[in-house]
Order: C-alpha cells, then structure tokens, then sequence
C-alpha cells in the first residue's frame, strides 16, 4: 500500500503524550512537525475551537544549566484530552494531551485511564491511539519519579499501545557533569564536549531506569525510553525519537503511516522504502 493510499484510508497517526505541567510537552510536538507555532484544536466532532477559550494564562520561566540560559514557556487552562491538535506544518499527525496527574489528582488519571482504555479498542484503525509518548523532565525539580509516574506504569493497562518513555530537559543533567570535570582541572571548552556522553552513562546507571523496567508492581513497563536534551534549541533534533517510535510499531501497516508522515527524516523514509 502506497504512501498515499495509506494516508487516504487511515488519514493520521495519533499520539496521545502524557507529562507533568512544564514537562516541556509542546516544544517536542513542535520540533517533530517542525514549527514553533501553536496547534490549532478540534473536538469531538471536528470543529475547530478558539485557543483562547482553553489557555487560561501564559506562565514564563528562566532555565540554568552550567554554562547555558535559556526561557522556557508554557500554556495552562481548560483541558479535555479528547481535544485533537494538528499542527499546520505536518497534518499527518494527530495528537492528544494528557496533563500530568499531579494536577487533578485521581481524577485526571481515571480519565486518562479511560481515554486510554477506549481508544485502544476501537474499530476503525485510524481513530486509535499508536502510540504513547510519556514525557519525564530532569530539571532539579523533576528528576525523581512522582506517585503519577510510579500509579501509571504500575495501575493502567495501555493494551498493545506501545509506550515509549521521553526524558526530557536531559540537558539539565549536564550541570553535574560540567562542575565535576570542571573541578578536575578540565578546561571549560572540553568540558562541553565531555558532558553530553558523560550524562548519558551516569543516567543509565541510575535510579531511574531501575524503577521503570524493574519494578515488581509494572504492569506495563515502556517498550523503550530516550532521553532529549536540548530541545529549546532551532536545531533540536528529534531524530532519534521518530526512529525509535518507528522501531516499537509491531503493526506493519502502522509503521508505514508513520513513516509516510514524516517530513523530516527523509533517511528514515528511504530506509523503510528499501526494506519494504
């Protein structure tokens, strides 16, 4: 079934991303399709409904991380994970948003539960959710997992929808590094070349990943996680991420609609047009 075929059947791969507020959530959706601008947003029905009416404020933070500074920024108010956003950049993709549990306690998870519950069983192909992209910043204030991390993977049944864990703010975790080398008489300029992989192989000795894939109690650990620094940057890259979702895809008519959504991984797309 070609590209085109398959858009005109299924018309777009959905995502649902879950994640604490300021999780940095929209930033990835925004480097995937490529655009800083935000999404437009349809209900139920498909009607196109007014931003205003959802974003009740706009929240502005400033970021340190060693050598680095940079403003993040968020939107908060009146939500409904049903709500589909579609960025105009890439139509290909439908996403839905799931506020981190922390802000509406049982509550927002039994929906959440629920959404997940429905959407994993319905009919048609193209009104499912693919995949969960499940987003953990590792800012100071987040690197711990909260009780929403821990009640998710241990409590709701995600069925055959693959979960795929997104560290986000990985960059954060740099400060450590940078200090250490720093005080071991590194120079500051091999230091910032030191601190990407050094983070990466204190991270994967760490806690972290101990409480995700070995829990007793993980009903449904992820089928893999990837960390994202980073992504504040214009020339983020988000590469790793497409492949990897691509990768957990067993369905093979799902793994073709997304990757003939992609729009800017051209390497990705002649890689599975050779193997198919």
């Amino acid at each position: 079934m070609g590209p085109s075929t398959l858009r005109e059947k299924f018309k777009r791969f959905r995502i649902l991303i879950i994640g604490r507020a300021n999780a940095g959530k929209t930033t990835i959706l925004q480097r995937v399709c490529k655009t800083r601008e935000n999404p437009e947003i349809y209900n139920g029905a498909g009607e196109k409904i007014d931003p205003a009416v959802l974003m009740a404020s706009r929240e502005v933070g400033d970021v340190h991380c060693g050598w680095q500074h940079y403003s993040t920024s968020f939107q908060r108010g009146e939500h409904d994970i049903e709500h589909e956003m579609v960025f105009r950049s890439n139509p290909g993709f439908v996403f839905h948003d799931s506020r981190g549990f922390e802000a509406g306690g049982h509550s927002e998870f039994d929906k959440a539960k629920a959404f997940i519950a429905r959407r994993s069983k319905r009919g048609r192909l193209n009104a499912r959710i693919h995949v969960i992209w499940y987003c953990i910043p590792m800012d100071e204030d987040g690197r711990s997992f909260t009780e929403a991390e821990v009640k998710f993977f241990s409590q709701c049944d995600t069925g055959s929808i693959p979960v795929i864990v997104l560290f986000t703010k990985f960059d954060a975790l740099y400060d450590d590094e940078f200090a250490e080398l720093i005080s071991n008489g590194v120079s500051r300029k091999d230091a910032e070349a030191l601190v990407p992989q050094r983070a990466k192989e204190a991270f994967a000795d760490g806690p972290q990943l101990k409480l995700l894939y070995s829990r007793e109690d993980n009903q449904r650990p992820p089928r893999c996680h990837i960390c994202l620094p980073d992504m504040d940057k214009n020339d983020a890259d988000c590469g790793p991420l497409i492949e990897r979702t691509a990768e957990v895809l067993d369905d093979d008519t799902l793994k073709q609609l997304f990757v003939s959504t992609q729009r800017t991984n051209l390497e990705l797309c002649m890689r599975y047009a050779v193997e198919w």
